[in-house]
């Protein structure tokens, strides 16, 4: 059996084994994209590629047979830079959002379209989990907030925005009016302690995820109840005060402690926080001109001197957030300070340093895969094979479609509902379970179906890549919405073929082939058919496998 050796490391591999079956066997990441094992590879992506000693050019690993003595570089500048390349003339390409514009829009970047989704399918269970994802007082900012996420739908281009706020009321008022309401899973105690100063929206959010992720904290405030500027800067008309009790009981119920009528710097003293917990976050109100000295930290002319990626402040283990760093008085953005706080407190404390690649930019998606373990391993499990890229916690991309040209935004409207924005008839002005069942499904559900599952976006993470490397003009949006169960867009296909290789060998009549000519070329139904034709017996065969959301399915749940 043949010997090769992969960035200094050797391995014996079967006869007719490919350089990546032998880097795979080593646990080497070499990414791919046209690639999946039991199909014929197509060599198309060029994703994988990888230096040979002796050679001139590259080689698709995919592709390229292992032969005895073969030393393979996988990892080199020169080898990464191609795969960059190829990627950015794959995005060069791509017509798409990873993220929907209102998802962009939230300071806190909740995944708005999957619980839209989810309301519409009733599954309110599953919407309220996705909405704590983020947002820890949901029921409070549905009813506050000035909605910057429906500034940004682009349903409003056609007529309104989706009622996103108040549907996120819907989701969290049904769920605390419920015998149990939503807690999240909280993980094992680490045996590490947070001090978390003032209990308006940044620390009470900051705290929640804390809490949950195992970190024991403990919330000081100089009040007599907790909630900050949302008990006594928000009229009680606009916010009742047994919604926010009722949001901070849930916090409580985590295992969060609260010591009210406490003020730093006069019960107890920074140094003395310091000395009994392991990290300390700022997420008071605004701050008197003598907080400076008594925190001990540096200050700019709108509040605390923090790091904006990170939220550190130049004392170490000592993070701010909230209106302690700004004057905006914002509480979605305070509540979005904990959430991205929460995060580089875990980092700092389990591994005692910050990564600020991107941290409190999609969070919505990062922070969830970001905790799938401590080391932050991204990745698709395929065969058993472990995955095979490591990403950064934080760190993410996202594609842009742009301005829709004409006849675009009818292509979006074909599927979803044509009735004009519903006003809320239901107590204190929220929404009846029709209304907001009604209002989910004008959602345009202009996001990406398969957002954690698309490898170009997950490659295109990894190796910072850039969308407008190569700029050429945009294809027009298509859809095919033909099928029952699945979408297809052409404009997200790279033309890899896997799933006209798994259409064939599944035996459908029609199945799907490469038409077209040149630089036309497309996958689609033979003999212009429909999708419906095409797949009958595979579709969720080449939905799964599809590496990125060309083909998806249309209700997206099943990723």
């Amino acid at each position: 059996m043949p010997k090769i050796t992969i960035d200094n490391r050797e391995v014996e591999v079967a006869v007719g084994a490919t350089v990546l079956d032998a880097a795979q066997k080593l646990g080497i990441p070499i990414p791919t994209m046209c690639y999946l094992r039991g199909h014929d590879a197509t060599t198309s992506c060029m994703v994988c590629v990888v230096k040979l000693a002796g050679a001139s050019g590259l080689v698709p690993a995919c592709g390229t047979v292992a032969r005895d003595g073969m030393r393979v570089e996988s990892s080199s500048e020169e080898v990464r830079e191609a795969r960059r390349a190829a990627l950015e003339l794959l995005l060069s390409d791509h017509v798409g959002d990873c993220v929907g514009p209102c998802q962009m829009g939230c300071p806190a970047h909740m995944n708005i379209p999957q619980m839209i989704r989810q309301i519409a399918a009733g599954d309110l269970k599953a919407a309220i989990a996705t909405v704590k994802q983020d947002i820890a007082l949901p029921a409070v900012l549905g009813r506050i907030c000035p909605a910057p996420c429906e500034k940004a739908c682009r349903r409003k281009q056609h007529d309104e925005a989706v009622s996103i706020c108040l549907l996120k009321r819907y989701v969290a008022d049904v769920d605390l009016q419920s015998p149990s309401p939503y807690l999240p899973p909280r993980r094992e105690n680490r045996g590490q302690r947070v001090a978390v100063i003032g209990a308006g929206p940044a620390g009470l959010a900051a705290a929640y995820y804390l809490q949950q992720d195992g970190f024991e904290c403990t919330v000081f405030d100089d009040h007599d109840e907790p909630g900050g500027m949302l008990r006594c800067g928000v009229p009680e008309t606009s916010l009742p005060r047994d919604v926010l009790a009722a949001e901070i009981a849930q916090i409580q119920k985590l295992g969060v402690t609260f010591r009210l009528g406490t003020r730093v710097g006069v019960a107890i003293s920074m140094d003395e926080l310091r000395r009994q917990f392991d990290a300390v976050f700022i997420g008071g109100g605004e701050l008197k001109p003598t907080d400076a000295a008594t925190f001990g930290v540096e200050m700019s002319p709108d509040g605390i001197k923090i790091d904006s990626q990170t939220h550190a402040t130049n004392v170490p283990g000592v993070f701010a957030g909230g209106d302690a760093v700004r004057k905006r008085r914002l509480a979605v953005r305070a509540v979005a300070d904990g959430k991205e706080t929460a995060e580089s407190i875990r980092q700092y404390l389990v591994g005692g340093s910050l990564k600020a690649e991107g941290l409190g930019d999609g969070q919505a998606v990062g922070w969830a895969l970001a905790h799938a373990d401590d080391a932050g391993a991204v990745g698709q499990e395929q065969d058993g094979l472990k995955p095979i890229l490591q990403v950064q916690p934080g760190k993410t991309f996202n594609s842009r479609m742009g301005k829709l040209e004409d006849g675009e935004m009818e292509i979006f409207l074909q599927s979803v509902s044509p009735e004009p924005r519903r006003k809320p008839s239901g107590p204190g002005g929220g929404y009846t379970d029709e209304e907001a069942r009604a209002e989910s499904l004008r959602c345009l559900h202009c996001d990406c179906r398969k957002l954690e599952a698309c490898l170009l976006r997950r490659h295109a993470r990894a190796y910072d890549a850039r969308q407008t490397r190569y700029r050429a003009n945009r294809r027009r949006l298509v859809q095919r919405t033909e099928h029952p169960d699945v979408l297809y867009e052409p404009g997200k296909c790279i033309d890899c073929g896997i799933c006209v290789q798994i259409a064939s060998q599944a035996g459908e009549k029609l199945g799907l082939a490469f038409v077209g000519r040149g630089f036309d070329v497309r996958v689609a139904v033979p003999f212009d058919e429909s999708l419906a034709e095409g797949l009958k017996v595979a579709a969720a065969q080449c939905v799964q496998a599809c590496p990125t959301g060309a083909l998806a399915f249309r209700d997206g749940h099943r990723e």
